[in-house]
This record gives C-alpha cells, structure tokens and sequence, in this order.
C-alpha cells in the first residue's frame, strides 16, 4: 500500500520561507518521478513542480519559477520543496503527488498516481 505524508507547511509573513517535505512508501521510490501542487480557495488544484526519478530533471509552473525549489533524497525516500520569497498568492494546501508524469506543454499537468492529505501554507502581509 503506497503512503504519502507530507511535513512541513505553516503560516509565514511575505518574504519569507517554508519547506516542505513529502515521505513516500510502499513503491520503489527512485523509479518514479515526484511533485507538488497546490490548491487554493476556490480554485482548482494545480500543479507547481516536478522531479524526475533520478533528480536531474526539474519543471516549474511560472508562478512559483525562481522562487522555488524541489530536491529529492532516494536514500531516505523524501522529496522538498524549498519555498523561499513567499508571496500572499502562495497561500494553498499543499500536496504531495507521486507517481508524476513531467508536465507536457501541449496536454498539461497529468494528475500523479498518489497524492497526500495536504499540508496548509499560509502567507500574510
């Protein structure tokens, strides 16, 4: 049974940062890529990076390019995200998805395999 579990999300003042990290079990972790998206009130849940399974590759939405970064750890079975320069449009429930396709410019962000509860980030002035 895959599990994904998600640490780390809060509350931070504009400016600031917040990392997140995503625990994932029950699958062979360094064959998958991984990823995050968000949801904020009243939109749809959308995705922001992702991770190829060796790491090397990387894909940013351009609301969160520059200003993010995810990383991967196959030894601990983990990836992050390194949120730096928040802004009060960052506020989301963050989730964990593994099992992610990279984004394809002509059909978009696919939906991952697993993703977990989320986690809250919340951005004030």
């Amino acid at each position: 049974q895959v599990r994904v579990e998600e640490f780390g999300g809060g509350s931070v003042q504009i400016g600031g940062s917040l990392r997140l990290s995503c625990k994932v079990s029950g699958l062979t972790f360094g064959a998958f890529g991984m990823g995050w998206w968000r949801q904020s009130p009243g939109k749809e849940r959308e995705g922001i990076s992702w991770i190829s399974a060796s790491g090397d590759n990387t894909v940013y939405r351009d609301s969160v390019k520059g200003r993010f970064t995810i990383s991967r750890d196959n030894a601990k079975n983990t990836h992050y995200l390194q949120m730096d320069s928040l802004e009060v449009e960052d506020t989301a429930m963050y989730y964990c998805a593994a099992d992610l396709r990279a984004p394809r410019e002509m059909t978009g962000w696919g939906y991952p395999g697993y993703f977990g509860e989320g986690t809250q980030v919340t951005v004030s002035s």
